[in-house]
C-alpha cells in the first residue's frame, strides 16, 4: 500500500555512521546505504550449508568463538533462511544475546562507552532484529518483553558514535516489529511507553534515528488505537507535534527525502483524528503551506500526494490566508 516505506531517496554522508550500523532493509533501497556498501568491508560468508550455521549458532555459546560468531551471522542474517526460530529455539542463545546487551548497561552513564563494544552489541541487535522481523518468532519475542532490554539505548542524551549507532539499530529493532501492522505489536508499543523514547530519539538523534523512529512513530499513528491514545490527552498530542515541529525546521538546513516522508505520514494521520485536525490549523508548521516541503520532497510523487491530502484535510491557517502549495 501507499503507507509502506520501502522506495525513498537516500542521501547520507559517507562518514555519517559507521559500517557496523544495521538497518532494516525496508529502510534501504538501491541507491542509499546498505550494510555492504563499505568497500572495505568483506563480503557475507556464503551460509548456504545450514551444517555452517548450526555451527556459527552453537559459537555463540562460547565466549572465546562468540564474537566472530555474532559478526558472521549478523552480516549474513538476510540471506539466512529461518534464522529467527533457529536463533530462538537453539538452546541458551536468546540469553546469550541478552546478556551481550546488558553487559554494557553501566557504560550507558557515566558515558564510556567504547566503539568496538558498540559495534559488538549492534551485531547482537542485528540478530534480534532478525527474530523481531519473521512472523514465526514475533508473538515470542514480545511475549518475552524483549524490547525492554533496548530501551535504555534509546533513552541516552549522549551522541557520539557508539551510542548512536547503539541507538538507530535498537531503533531498528523496534522498526522490524512496527513494520509488519500487527495490532498485538502496537498494544504493546502503546502499554511500555515507547513513544517518548521515539520521541527522545527525534530529538537527539541524527537524521538515520530521526527516520526510523519517525517511521515508528507514524505506525502507531497509522493504528486506530494508537492515534486514539495520542489524541486524546492533550499533554501527549502536544509533545509529539512539538518534537514533529521541531525536526520539521531542522530540515530547512538538511533536507532528507525520506525523514520529509515519514513525518508527513505523522502529520497525515494525525490529521484524521477531528481533534487533532482543529488543532493542527493552527500549528501545522508553514513549510507545509509555502511549498518548501513540497520541493524538498523531490520526485516522491506519494508524498507529495500526502501533502496534499493534507492540506485539504487541515485547511489554510486561520490566521493567514492560505493555498495549496500544488
Amino acid at each position: 500500500g501507499a503507507h509502506t516505506c520501502t522506495h525513498f531517496s537516500l542521501s547520507f554522508k559517507p562518514t555519517s555512521f559507521s559500517s557496523f550500523l544495521y538497518l532494516p532493509t525496508f529502510l534501504m533501497d538501491a541507491r542509499g546505504f546498505s550494510n555492504e556498501d563499505s568497500s572495505h568491508m568483506s563480503a557475507p560468508p556464503r551460509m548456504d550449508d545450514p551444517n555452517l550455521v548450526g555451527s556459527l549458532v552453537a559459537d555463540l555459546r562460547n565466549k572465546d568463538t562468540r564474537e566472530e560468531a555474532l559478526v558472521k551471522l549478523s552480516k549474513s542474517r538476510e540471506v539466512i533462511p529461518d534464522l529467527a526460530p533457529l536463533l530462538w529455539h537453539a538452546f541458551g542463545i536468546m540469553a546469550v544475546i541478552l546478556q551481550e546487551i546488558v553487559t554494557i548497561y553501566p557504560l550507558l552513564s557515566p558515558p564510556q562507552l567504547p566503539l568496538a563494544t558498540s559495534n559488538r552489541v549492534c551485531n547482537a541487535l542485528a540478530l534480534l532484529q532478525c527474530v523481531a522481523a519473521h512472523p514465526d518468532t514475533r508473538t515470542h519475542f514480545l511475549n518475552a518483553h524483549i524490547p525492554l532490554y533496548l530501551y535504555p539505548f534509546l533513552n541516552t542524551t549522549i551522541t557520539d558514535r557508539p551510542f548512536e549507532n547503539l541507538r538507530v539499530t535498537s531503533l531498528g529493532v523496534i522498526g522490524a516489529l512496527a513494520k509488519g501492522d500487527d495490532p498485538e505489536v502496537i498494544n504493546f508499543l502503546l502499554s511500555t511507553e515507547v513513544i517518548p523514547s521515539a520521541l527522545h530519539s527525534m530529538e537527539v538523534g541524527e537524521e538515520v534515528s530521526k527516520s526510523v523512529a519517525s517511521f515508528i512513530l507514524g505506525k502507531i499513528l497509522m493504528d486506530e488505537r494508537g492515534l486514539e491514545y495520542i489524541c486524546t490527552s492533550y499533554d501527549r498530542f502536544y509533545a509529539v507535534t512539538k518534537v514533529l515541529n521541531s525536526v520539521v525546521s531542522s530540515l530547512d538546513d538538511e533536507p532528507s527525502p525520506r525523514l520529509i516522508k515519514h513525518v508527513t505520514k505523522c502529520y497525515l494521520s494525525l490529521s484524521e483524528n477531528p481533534r487533532a485536525r482543529e488543532a493542527l490549523r493552527a500549528c501545522l508548521p508553514e513549510q507545509f503551506r509555502d511549498g518548501t516541503l513540497v520541493r524538498a520532497a523531490g520526485k516522491d510523487n506519494v508524498t507529495k500526494q500526502w501533502m496534499l491530502r493534507l492540506f485539504m484535510l487541515v485547511g489554510p491557517n486561520p490566521n493567514t490566508l492560505g493555498r495549496p502549495p500544488m
